[in-house]
């Protein structure tokens, strides 16, 4: 048996994979093993053949940053003629449409905007909570981070006083590759990701479930990458707290970076060998965002057992000149498709039904 064979079936029999094998599956080329393998796991931890997806909204309150990572084509300075930060009008028209829509959650996310401070976030999510009844998973790591500084309070002190305000869970947003090489060349002004990190330990530890994402195919080596999710692995090992983890590839267009977008075998291998290394995150989210529709559908054999979510509105990766829009009943016919059964989910993966 070769060796990338024997990583295979360690992982398939439920053991763990240390980054040296991470690393071998990384660099195979025997994509179908990969997917294989990844896809009897997926069948070990969800053995009710149903995939699921959420409807929600993400809307980005400001584009004003003060970060300007190199791969974001979104970020604008203060004054800029297109910047801008939302309204309550246009906020409250963005929530009546995903409540309308079935929608149970927002995603609510935007650039560290030097002139906003706490005041504004509590006061956000009071006014969404006195309107609505909707899950409000909201404010990645960096943002956090930015306020706590900015305040001169600790992350557990900023984040007690978002949850009492009505912030319910958080993104994984600016993870990026969790490796201070790589982020001090593409985002430098970025926390690191022991700061990454710490917001979403200290937001467990607070009861708050959060969401774990990795950017790949830039600057990155196979190895880190790797690191990246045991860096994950190892954090859930102590708090139990991400609920779902989502890969995504880099996109170049319209950004500082540039370079080539990853293929869709690289997709493919690096969802497969996040299932396999990832044993104690049950779920794994295709992304749609970045791939299409009918690749995302071929991740569902590739570890994903969740199709993310309807997203109706979506501008980051817009920014990059990636438009794909995939309607509910597309979602749909894609999971079944695939031979699997959709189910509408909430944010902590409890199902409302099947469809």
């Amino acid at each position: 048996m070769s060796k990338v064979k024997e990583i295979l079936a360690k992982a398939v029999a439920g053991q763990r994979l240390s980054v040296e094998e991470g690393v071998a599956l990384l660099n195979s080329s025997d994509l179908i093993a990969l997917g294989a393998a990844a896809d009897a796991v997926r069948q070990r931890l969800h053995p009710e053949n149903r995939v699921t997806f959420i409807i929600d909204r993400n809307i980005n309150y400001t584009n004003i940053c003060g970060c300007k990572c190199r791969f974001c084509a979104f970020w604008r300075e203060p004054g800029a003629g297109d910047a801008y930060v939302i309204t309550r009008e246009e906020l409250y028209q963005k929530i009546d449409e995903t409540v309308a829509a079935g929608g149970t959650e927002l995603l609510i996310q935007g650039g560290l905007h030097p002139d906003l401070g706490l005041d504004y976030y509590v006061g956000l999510l009071k006014d969404i909570k006195e309107r609505y009844d909707i899950h409000i998973h909201s404010f990645s790591p960096p943002e956090i981070w930015h306020i706590a500084r900015k305040e001169g309070l600790s992350l557990r002190e900023v984040l007690q006083k978002l949850k009492d305000a009505g912030l319910d869970s958080l993104p994984g947003g600016g993870a990026e590759i969790l490796d201070n090489r790589v982020r001090k060349a593409i985002s430098p002004e970025k926390i690191t990701w022991e700061e990454w990190m710490e917001v979403m330990t200290t937001a467990h530890g607070l009861g708050m479930k959060t969401t774990a994402t990795m950017m790949f195919g830039h600057i990155e080596t196979a190895e880190e990458r790797i690191l990246h999710l045991v860096r994950v692995r190892e954090a859930q090992e102590k708090t139990g707290g991400f609920t779902a983890f989502i890969p995504w590839s880099f996109q170049p267009r319209n950004t500082d970076l540039g370079g080539e977008t990853a293929s869709g075998v690289e997709y493919l291998k690096t969802l497969a060998v996040a299932r396999l290394m990832l044993d104690n995150v049950k779920n794994l989210q295709a992304s749609w965002v970045t791939q299409g529709a009918k690749l995302a559908q071929v991740a569902l054999r590739f570890g994903a057992n969740d199709f993310g979510s309807t997203m109706l509105e979506e501008n980051v990766v817009r920014a990059a000149g990636v438009t794909y829009r995939v309607a509910l009943k597309e979602i749909l016919h894609c999971i079944r498709d695939a031979g699997f059964r959709p189910a509408q989910r909430t944010t902590d993966y409890r199902i409302i039904r099947e469809m």
